[in-house]
């Protein structure tokens, strides 16, 4: 029997609707490594179990790019799986060290599944947009608030320095020169958030300072005793000092004299005391003397039991009884004119016969007297040093 041609086709696409349909193809791309089936699964699930592929908790699968969700179906044809399994990530911050496993695109979407929201001021190394490919040690250093206090204004900033100095650069308010800071620039960021900038300058001055002479005494037989004569009056020397000064945000803290040039030494000022000696007379309370010397002395008087010490004593350095008559001066006038007669005026005839332990800074004579005839002084007088001139002169009084 003889078939035309349009049963031909009819019987054709009879036997061809007969045979069984072939599965789509479904690609799995696992960590890079591709995998094809055949499958009418669209559940993700159900095509990896097919697949022989086990997930790992922390793996992820996507389509097409973009996350999916395993007990989902995929209405998309033909489907293709991309599995990116979990690395580990070693995180280092300031609380510590800790191991993830994550299957993150990027660090920053790393850092952001273990909790730790990036703000703008935290550092990262490696970046955050940085692509995770292996195993990764990610550097994570949070910033702080910290209010730095420079030129009289708080400047409040963010800042994941590790120092000091390198907040202050953030904050475009480095250190120039002999500026400081408080912590130094070299430590750790404090925990009270407080930086203190102070701003420090120096200047350089020429000073002059005067030097004062001295004076040089000499003995001179033609000027009269107790008399000085200036033979070279001297003359003031000169320094020029250099000082540096130091300012701590506008206050003055220091003043150092770095150097001090002599540009003219002092001159010495020549002075002659008198040694020459004058025989003189004089009436003093109606009373005719001759003297050789008469000296402007303050005086006090005492007695055996009005001389300031707890017991009555009346015996003077010399041995004599303390009476009118005998007088005392400083230890040092005392060895000198032991024993010379004076005349003083409203007191009389007087030897030096005792020591004065108080009559100091200025010339000072105690007169003495009995307690029977006791009068209390305290006046300026002239004492006259009577003839005969003694041997031993102490020439100048001091």
């Amino acid at each position: 029997m003889k078939l035309n041609r349009s049963a031909l086709l009819a019987f054709a696409l009879f036997v061809f609707a007969c045979q069984p349909a072939t599965p789509p193809t479904v690609t799995i791309i696992d960590n890079g490594n591709p995998v094809s089936i055949q499958t009418e699964e669209h559940i993700p699930s159900a095509i990896l179990a097919q697949a022989g592929i086990t997930l790992n908790s922390n793996d992820r699968v996507l389509s097409n790019g973009l996350p999916i969700a395993l007990d989902q179906p995929i209405n998309d044809s033909p489907i293709t799986l991309q599995i990116r399994r979990a690395v580990t990530l070693t995180i280092v911050s300031p609380d510590g060290q800790k191991q993830i496993q994550s299957s993150a695109f990027t660090v920053g979407e790393a850092l952001q599944e273990a909790g730790i929201q990036l703000s703008a001021s935290d550092q990262v190394d490696p970046p955050a947009n940085t692509s995770i490919t292996n195993p990764l040690t990610i550097n994570y250093l949070p910033s702080q608030q910290l209010t730095i206090n420079v030129d009289g204004n708080a400047l409040r900033i963010q800042s994941s320095a590790r120092t000091v100095g390198e907040a202050l650069a953030e904050a475009g308010t480095p250190l120039l020169g002999l500026d400081y800071s408080l912590p130094a620039e070299n430590e750790a960021l404090p925990s009270d958030e407080q930086i203190k900038v102070v701003r420090v300058s120096e200047s350089v001055v020429l000073a002059q300072k005067s030097i004062p002479f001295e004076n040089e005494l000499i003995a001179s037989p033609e000027v009269p005793l107790d008399q000085t004569q200036i033979l070279d009056p001297g003359e003031n020397g000169l320094t020029v000092q250099r000082i540096r000064i130091r300012y701590e945000d506008g206050n003055e803290i220091s003043r150092v004299t770095e150097n001090e040039t002599v540009v003219r030494p002092p001159k010495k000022r020549i002075l002659a005391y008198g040694t020459k000696i004058e025989i003189k007379t004089a009436t003093v309370d109606g009373t005719q003397i001759e003297y050789w010397r008469a000296v402007q002395m303050y005086a006090t008087s005492y007695s055996p039991c009005n001389s300031g010490i707890t017991n009555c004593g009346s015996t003077t350095s010399s041995g004599k009884q303390v009476q009118k008559g005998v007088v005392a001066l400083r230890l040092s006038w005392y060895l000198a004119m032991r024993g010379q007669p004076l005349f003083i005026s409203g007191y009389g005839y007087a030897t030096i016969e005792d020591v004065c332990g108080g009559c100091v800074g200025k010339p000072w004579i105690d007169l003495g007297y009995s307690d029977a005839d006791y009068t209390g002084w305290s006046s300026w007088v002239t004492v006259y040093f009577l003839t005969p001139v003694p041997a031993n002169i102490l020439y100048t009084l001091e």
